[in-house]
């Protein structure tokens, strides 16, 4: 039976003090209406998520907590800034899950989006996703693969792709 990955990338970050650690910067106002909007979003996509694994970075935290997707995040402090690898490890433990929504950083998640949909499953929409996997993004791919363990590259097929500014045009690159 296929899997399901999500892929959430927090919401834009607050940069009012360049002196905060990075790991603790939260959203800024724009990025809470993001992270709001993508929310609805993606309670309206109608999927019901197995489980959410979270990096624990406060932007990522606040992301969630504005978001109200109404799943307990289990927070990974190996999805902080991971790389392909890294975020590909932590979803072969997904168990018996059918829906796993990963909550991470770029460039990470789409590198991840990358390495899974193969070049014969290039779409509309991973096309969309290669121009840019802004913040607050959305993802959903349908994997090609009966269990989390044997999770490999190239397995997936991108079926899902919002942006903020796809549902809200005032949420849309800045001038």
């Amino acid at each position: 039976m296929p899997k399901l990955l999500g892929l959430l990338r927090h919401a834009k970050s607050d940069w009012d003090d360049i002196g905060m650690r990075d790991f603790d910067r939260g959203l800024n106002d724009r990025g809470r209406r993001g992270a709001a909007l993508i929310g609805a979003h993606i309670r309206d996509h109608g999927v019901k998520w197995d489980a959410l694994i979270a990096s624990p970075a406060a932007r990522v935290k606040q992301t969630l907590e504005a978001a109200l997707l109404g799943i307990e995040p289990r927070y990974d402090k190996r999805l902080y800034l991971a790389d392909v690898e890294t975020l590909l490890d932590v979803l072969r433990e997904a168990g018996d899950a059918k829906a796993v929504l990963i909550a991470g950083h770029n460039p990470g998640l789409q590198d991840v989006l990358f390495a899974m949909v193969a070049p014969a499953a290039e779409n509309e929409l991973f096309d969309e996703a290669t121009v840019k996997f802004p913040t607050a993004s959305f993802a959903a791919l349908e994997l090609a693969i009966d269990d989390w363990a044997s999770l490999e590259k190239e397995r997936g097929k991108l079926v899902h792709f919002a942006r903020p500014r796809d549902l809200d045009p005032a949420l849309g690159p800045e001038s």
